[in-house]
């Protein structure tokens, strides 16, 4: 047997056994989590806030934690998605290739490489400098600022990948950089920016520690911006040490629940990409 074969063979059989090790990493994470929040999981655990004070109680559900997170992952999902856009269709339209592209580039590389930690830790150096509180929206910009450098990456390697003659071709026809960024540019790489947002909501409803600096945790429904929320991350770490059994509980329902959105989400998002390319074709 040749030694290219050998390889080819060492090479297979190595990939195969690592994709098999993930797979099975990732079955066993989702056993464990419905195998321990499904029999908790009831209508009073998702349509009730916890009684008892601060979460301690045997009582009530989960239901401010599930409304915190999808209000803190929207907010900053919306605001880094309202921030990065621009940005990309600077770097590739209006300074492509250049020097000032390319530092931008590596200050969102380094941002995205960053831990949540240190973000929630300056968040709150910022707020006690300015004698603000916990609330849901500090939460959002901090958590906005997470994920920003994720969008911006990604949504800057899918239009990398968009073909230079497309540019051309529009300003032949006498567009802007503006219009040619809207009406062209936009169009190509709107699936590419789908997926961003994706996992940008995805990093957004599942950070633990920029959220417990910033956002602090209650156990009512926030009514405004300014008011303290419980996130689903959080109701996990504060509630699963407690050796109180309907604690716990709720702590592996806050798990299970956080998993279906995640899950939801990610089958929407494949949906509105599949229908985005029929659309194209």
């Amino acid at each position: 047997m040749k030694k290219t074969a050998i390889e080819e063979i060492f090479f297979k059989t190595l990939m195969r056994v690592a994709a098999i090790i993930i797979i099975s990493t990732l079955l066993l994470i989702i056993y464990s989590i419905f195998i321990k929040g499904l029999p908790a999981m009831n209508w009073e655990m998702i349509t009730q806030t916890p009684k008892g004070g601060y979460y301690l109680g045997k009582e009530g559900g989960i239901l401010n934690a599930i409304v915190g997170s999808l209000i803190l992952a929207s907010g900053a999902t919306l605001l880094a998605t309202v921030i990065s856009i621009p940005i990309v269709i600077y770097i590739n339209v209006y300074c492509r290739k250049s020097f000032l592209a390319n530092a931008i580039r590596l200050c969102f590389d380094i941002m995205w490489g960053i831990p949540s930690i240190v973000y929630g830790a300056f968040g709150f150096t910022i707020m006690i400098f300015l004698g603000m509180r916990t609330s849901l929206l500090a939460g959002i910009i901090i958590v906005s600022l997470v994920v920003l450098p994720v969008i911006v990456r990604i949504v800057d390697e899918v239009m990398r990948l968009i073909s230079k003659g497309l540019y051309e071709a529009s300003y032949a026809l006498g567009a802007t950089r503006l219009q040619t960024s809207r009406r062209v540019i936009m169009k190509q790489a709107a699936t590419g920016i789908l997926t961003a947002v994706l996992v940008a909501f995805g990093r957004a409803i599942g950070d633990a520690a920029a959220v417990l600096f910033t956002t602090g945790y209650t156990d009512s429904i926030p009514t405004s911006l300014f008011q303290a929320a419980a996130t689903l991350p959080l109701a996990i770490f504060f509630q699963l040490s407690v050796p109180i059994p309907e604690v716990t509980a709720r702590a592996y329902v806050s798990a299970l629940i956080l998993t279906i959105i995640i899950l939801i989400i990610s089958l929407l998002a494949r949906i509105l990409t599949n229908r985005y390319k029929k659309f194209k074709v």
